[in-house]
């Protein structure tokens, strides 16, 4: 049967029919006055980020969707970063739109549904940093020996810091800390994080190391830490950092992007500081290491000086002058022996070669009756002496060399030796023949 049945279509309506807006007022009232404090399970879907800072998004189930929308200053209360496909627990109050006659979940609280969409996102963008090289162990970088100027990345209200600043007092107090103050928790808590690091690198003068600290809890209260932005922050970072995030248990991206992963914030602080009890000690030992050699060498100085006091050198110096003249004349008498020795051997050598010399001096020669000529031609004597008659002619003039002395003389005329006539004679015999012969032929 139809719903309308029964109604009187030609009935008046009533005087006080309430306008459009007095209804949406009346459920406005009773929407927000009944889900003033709820909390709300769903799928975040059609997420958008306004340029005012506000988040409008939507959740869903099976069955319907809720609108919400984050108000930019409830960004930093909630525990994660609201994103597409994340399945949460937000919590919130029921509004009304009048002007649109819309209602909307405004969300001051949102936390994860369990833990398996988060290590599903964790693990790959551990996979994508890893393929760049931001986790690389030849990318760390050494820590300072013995730092000035540490910049610890924290909340000051947190705990981490005050067991940070604690250990560092009693381990190394002569370091400056300069305390850089960010959230570290909570949705957009990775991009403040991120800023203060890039602060710290920026201090002047210059820290030497720059960590970044923060207390235990769940995977989602430390989300923070595994957000793409702040490790990229920690890789890019120009001055070593050393992250000690949460328990020993507890590893997020962060820690392996920096140079150095702490167990907790305090052995954050061991691991940048030099114990000084163990400095003190060292230097005592040094110092008695020290003493001990002195006291060494000045003992052994001591008896160097006491032989040096008895030497014969220093008791007696003219001892020294008259050993070196004796020594000395010991050594010229030996030089003049080998020099004399020296100059009589070579005299007999000179004797000798004399001797050889003389026994085939031309000059020997002529003392014994030969002589030697050579021709002469406007006072200019030649270079060879005369070995036959046929160089020389009548008038040739002669100088001829004796034993005593020269003598100069003019050619009157030749006379050859019968030997010479008899062997020119055969040769021109030997010519004719041969020119006879020759003729005979022809």
């Amino acid at each position: 049967m139809d719903a309308t049945q029964g109604i009187d279509r030609r009935a008046a309506p009533p005087p006080d029919v309430p306008g459009v807006g007095e209804v949406t007022a009346r459920i406005k009232d009773c929407l927000e006055g009944r889900f003033a404090d709820i909390w709300v399970a769903g799928e975040v879907t059609n997420l958008t980020r306004a340029a005012s800072g506000h988040v409008y998004l939507a959740l869903k189930d099976d069955t319907a969707i809720l609108r919400g929308v984050v108000w930019r200053g409830a960004l930093p209360l909630l525990a994660i970063e609201p994103e597409d496909g994340l399945e949460v627990v937000c919590h919130g109050r029921v509004e009304v739109y009048p002007p649109r006659g819309t209602y909307q979940l405004t969300i001051d609280r949102m936390h994860a549904v369990g833990t398996g969409a988060l290590e599903a996102k964790l693990r790959r963008l551990h996979a994508t940093l890893e393929a760049e090289g931001l986790f690389s162990p030849q990318r760390k970088r050494p820590l300072p020996p013995f730092p000035g100027r540490i910049a610890v990345v924290t909340s000051p209200a947190g705990a981490a810091l005050h067991d940070f600043l604690q250990t560092l007092r009693g381990r190394w107090p002569a370091a400056e800390v300069i305390v850089v103050p960010t959230r570290v928790q909570g949705a957009g808590a990775a991009v403040e994080v991120a800023r203060a690091l890039e602060r710290a690198a920026r201090l002047v003068p210059a820290v030497d190391v720059i960590a970044v600290v923060r207390g235990g809890g769940s995977l989602e209260d430390l989300w923070a830490f595994n957000e793409e932005p702040l490790v990229r922050a920690v890789a890019a970072s120009p001055i070593p950092v050393v992250a000690g995030v949460g328990h020993e248990i507890d590893v997020t991206l962060a820690d392996l992007a920096a140079d150095v992963r702490a167990l907790t914030p305090t052995d954050a602080a061991v691991r940048i500081s030099p114990d000084r009890r163990q400095l003190l000690a060292a230097v005592a030992a040094f110092d008695q290491r020290l003493h001990a050699g002195l006291l060494r060498r000045t003992a052994t100085a001591r008896e160097w000086l006491e032989r040096l006091a008895g030497a014969r050198m220093l008791v007696d110096p003219s001892w020294i002058l008259s050993d070196r003249r004796s020594i000395l004349d010991t050594h010229d008498a030996r030089l003049k022996r080998l020099v004399a020795g020296a100059i009589e051997r070579a005299r007999e050598r000179l004797a000798a070669a004399a001797g050889r010399l003389d026994a085939v001096s031309p000059l020997a020669i002529l003392a014994r009756g030969y002589s030697v000529t050579w021709t002469e031609a406007d006072g200019v004597r030649a270079t060879r002496p005369l070995v036959s008659v046929e160089a020389v002619a009548a008038g040739t003039r002669l100088v001829t060399q004796l034993a005593s002395g020269r003598i100069h003389s003019r050619v009157e005329g030749i006379e050859w030796a019968e030997e010479a006539t008899m062997a020119t004679s055969a040769g021109n015999v030997r010519g004719d023949r041969t020119q006879g012969g020759g003729d005979d032929g022809a």
